[in-house]
């Protein structure tokens, strides 16, 4: 069965895979204006970036910190604890969680993700591939990331957002 094929079948296997968190989260149109140039470029760690509130202090670090907990997110092998610490509020979504990972089209899927845009200091637009068994069933997913407990973490609603597409009107937490 190829899963690219079959949109229902990857929709499922994704939701299944409880590690992708589609589209629930509007993209925002809202982009850093790339208007004046920072005074003199400041020695430290950040390239130029937007301003504070489009953007953390450190947007490469943030950016580093979401691919890997992402990854952690949607990886088969990582316990429900690990999940747990990615996910916004994951202690109330443990049980959601906890039955994905018993799911064995969970033990296919993975993400990757492919770009970041930053709405705000805590906030971040996630561009994400959903693969199952390596392959894309979900190219150019979309996302959220939000930071909290200083960990940027998978944003609820983009767990929800799979949970509802793979055809389950409501789930524990959602």
């Amino acid at each position: 069965m190829v899963l690219g094929r079959h949109p229902r079948t990857a929709a499922w296997a994704a939701a299944a895979v409880l590690i992708l968190l589609p589209a629930a989260a509007g993209c925002s149109d809202d982009v850093s204006p790339s208007g004046t140039p920072p005074p003199a470029p400041a020695p430290s760690s950040t390239p130029a970036a937007p301003p504070e509130k489009d953007a953390p202090a450190d947007p490469a670090a943030a950016e580093a910190e979401i691919g890997k907990n992402w990854a952690t997110f949607f990886d088969p092998k990582a316990s429900t604890d690990d999940k747990v610490k990615v996910l916004q509020n994951g202690d109330s979504m443990r049980m959601l969680i906890s039955a994905f990972g018993n799911d064995p089209n969970a033990a296919k899927s993975s993400a990757k993700v492919t770009d970041v845009k930053f709405t705000s200091a805590t906030e971040a637009d996630v561009t994400y591939d959903l693969l199952v068994g390596g392959k894309p069933a979900l190219p150019d997913s979309k996302g959220t990331s939000v930071h909290q407990d200083e960990v940027w973490k998978v944003s609820v609603k983009t767990l929800c957002a799979l949970v509802q597409l793979s055809g389950n009107a409501s789930a524990p937490g959602c």
